[in-house]
């Protein structure tokens, strides 16, 4: 979840798709026409959210670890651990809500936050390399507010080097664009280097759209409801340019402001915000299966 650069192009007169590929010397690669389970991958792992309660403590863990010192980008909130204001499963969705929360300043690690939210993640549940993610989601608008799927290394402790794949961030003073990047070591917004799309749609916000990723060991691929508009492949080069070669786990979340949310500021009448997720399926070939 990193704020980064964009030049904007239209594609097909319908989807406005912006490229933040900033290697140089290299030419985009082609995007193919559509993006589905691909033959012969089979069901990992999922969490259809069918029982109402908290997230099933089997699969998801809570990211907690920067409340009492503030959260990275400076974001603003304090996200919770197992606290159903905040995450929750109901009426078939997992709800992960972001709150104007007083009542966080009574737990032992806030931080002097105003907000309060929820960051899922299955480290040290279940990771994976490689294979084929479905994430049908609907997301909250509103000004400030920064929700993402996405995965980091199981086994990493070096950002950018061990790797990030964003799937999904959206910012929400851009109400209609869902970007996906990608961070390592060569290519990270730090250098000005980052790699990454953006593709405009209606209902971006405030409608269930399904967010897709497809990760070989030569090429990452993201589409939305089908339609691909990122890849990146393996240079061929190593660890720096492509650090995917490893299990990564998956992560749900509603940050708030930060250096990239926050642009233009946060509005309280956002809260409370709602990102509800339908499903969570995670497809690979049996050669890859973790």
């Amino acid at each position: 979840m990193h704020g980064f650069t964009k030049i904007t192009f239209t594609v097909s007169g319908a989807a406005l798709l912006s490229c933040c590929a900033a290697r140089s010397n290299v030419t985009p690669p082609e995007l193919p026409q559509s993006l589905t389970k691909p033959e012969g991958y089979a069901l990992v792992w999922s969490d259809e959210f069918n029982m109402d309660g908290l997230p099933d403590p089997a699969r998801w863990t809570y990211d907690t670890h920067r409340n009492a010192q503030g959260w990275y980008n400076d974001e603003l909130q304090y996200y919770a651990n197992a606290r159903p204001q905040n995450a929750r499963i109901e009426n078939g969705s997992l709800i992960i809500e972001a709150r104007i929360d007083p009542g966080i300043k009574t737990l032992s690690d806030w931080g002097g936050q105003k907000y309060s939210s929820a960051r899922l993640m299955t480290k040290d549940r279940a990771a994976w390399d490689y294979g084929y993610v479905d994430v049908r989601a609907k997301l909250p608008c509103g000004v400030g507010l920064w929700p993402a799927i996405w995965m980091l290394p199981q086994n990493g402790d070096k950002w950018p080097d061990d790797g990030e794949i964003d799937i999904m961030e959206y910012v929400g003073f851009q109400d209609d664009t869902f970007h996906a990047t990608i961070h390592t070591k060569d290519y990270n917004h730090i250098k000005g280097t980052e790699v990454g799309e953006k593709l405009n749609m209606d209902g971006a916000c405030g409608e269930f759209q399904t967010h897709s990723l497809l990760w070989t060991p030569e090429r990452i691929t993201v589409a939305v409801n089908g339609t691909p508009y990122f890849v990146y492949d393996n240079d061929g080069k190593g660890q720096g340019g492509w650090p995917f070669d490893d299990p990564f786990y998956l992560i749900l979340n509603i940050a708030v402001g930060g250096s990239w949310g926050g642009q233009q500021g946060v509005s309280d009448a956002a809260f409370p915000a709602k990102m509800e997720v339908d499903y969570v399926r995670v497809y690979q070939l049996s050669s890859d299966a973790t």
